[in-house]
């Protein structure tokens, strides 16, 4: 018995130890893998926009191991194809390193991220009808095809039609789908009147099917495929190894491509000026900037803040009065002011020139501010369309007070 103990002792050192040993981790390797543990992870969202027909199969997987190695620490990856969502995360900064399209980056620009590089060269997205339609009062009572509600194309088109003057309401029936291709098809067929697409897909299309379609409406060119972006708070040495490891051959970003070109940051700027963002312009307003707002209260204009009594508690522009418009209406030029509270400004003296501001070119409480205004008679309509952010930047005087009773309604 005793001979048959001391033969599998045996056995256990001359092989299965050995074995076990093999399997475990050498010293070199734990003392890389343990420092990964002790050291916070990075956050990585990976934004992919469905209707893109250049994006394939999106391995996060591999982008996620990559990146991991180079910059020796953790990093959690989420990928989403909620865009509204995505854009959302960027306003509080939840994550540390997006790879997304072009207005979820322009989003992250606005709220403290940094470009690091873009997967594609810049193109316009254009407007395309079928060839009836030629002029934009044509739109009216007609079918638009759009991809996903959130989707580049579709905030694009929102942004072109703004520009135009126009809205969604234009349309008889909006219909959102998966590509901008099908969009393309849906035209040929006589399914839709009008779609939007980046012109290089559209240009093929029109040239396989002439006669078929024609573009009515072009943007200026802006990036497309997948941008990377970066936190600006995060450590330079951090910042310098995860630029470095998406511009590097090895970077490979299976699905989406590789990081090949860096665009300026003003082409972003355009980007947010569009889709959720108030247009550029408001008829019969008077659009002015920080600097103007300064000298017009300094010669008596009324500087209404129209954000909500706690927003306004917490800091406004210095000698600014509160007037709260109550928004239930779409964020929209065609927005209907009946559903929408702003008693308030009946209050105010129609002789006096006036400022509408809120928190800043995404907000439209201010556009509709000043829109209501002029309808109720008001001739010396100002829109601080940067409003309280603009107006930090800018160094100005900010205060915090309790609301001035005109604020009642």
């Amino acid at each position: 018995m005793q001979l048959a103990v001391r033969f599998a002792v045996f056995l256990a050192a001359a092989f299965i130890a050995p074995l076990a040993s093999a399997q475990q981790p050498s010293p070199q390797k734990l003392a890389n893998i343990a420092p990964l543990s002790a050291i916070p992870q990075l956050k990585l969202m990976v934004a992919v926009d469905p209707s893109d027909q250049s994006a394939g199969f999106v391995s996060v997987e591999e982008i996620t191991s990559g990146l991991t190695r180079a910059v020796g620490r953790g990093v959690r990856t989420l990928q989403t194809e909620n865009l509204g969502d995505a854009m959302r995360s960027t306003r509080t900064a939840e994550y540390d390193i997006y790879i997304a399209p072009a207005h979820v980056s322009a989003s992250a620009l606005n709220y403290g991220y940094e470009l690091v590089g873009s997967t594609q060269p810049m193109q316009p997205y254009v407007f395309v009808t079928r060839t009836e339609i030629t002029g934009i009062p044509d739109l009216k009572g007609k079918k638009l095809y759009l991809s996903q509600q959130d989707s580049v194309a579709a905030y694009i088109a929102k942004g072109m039609l703004n520009e135009a003057g126009q809205s969604l309401k234009t349309f008889k029936e909006v219909l959102y789908k998966k590509t901008t291709g099908a969009g393309l098809f849906a035209v040929g067929v006589d399914m839709v009147d009008a779609t939007v697409a980046p012109e290089g897909e559209a240009r093929a299309w029109l040239a396989a099917n002439p006669g078929k379609g024609v573009v009515l409406l072009k943007s200026q060119p802006v990036p497309v495929g997948m941008s990377v972006l970066i936190k600006s708070s995060l450590p330079d040495a951090t910042k310098a190894k995860v630029a470095a490891w998406f511009n590097s051959p090895e970077a490979t970003l299976p699905g989406l491509g590789r990081v090949t070109t860096r665009h300026e940051a003003s082409t972003y700027k355009y980007v947010a000026s569009l889709g959720h963002f108030t247009p550029a312009q408001l008829p019969g307003v008077t659009r002015v900037r920080a600097a103007e707002v300064k000298e017009l209260i300094a010669k008596g204009a009324v500087m209404v803040d129209v954000r909500s009594e706690k927003e306004y508690k917490e800091g406004h522009i210095a000698g600014a009065i509160l007037v709260p418009y109550g928004e239930k209406s779409l964020k929209d030029i065609a927005f209907d002011p009946a559903v929408d509270s702003f008693a308030g400004v009946d209050k105010l003296d129609r002789a006096k020139p006036v400022i509408f501001a809120c928190n800043g070119a995404e907000c439209w409480k201010s556009y509709k501010a000043a829109k209501a205004a002029i309808a109720r008679g008001f001739t010396r309509v100002h829109w601080f369309r940067g409003g309280l952010p603009e107006w930090k930047t800018e160094g100005m005087p900010v205060e915090r007070s309790e609301p001035a009773a005109v604020a009642a309604g």
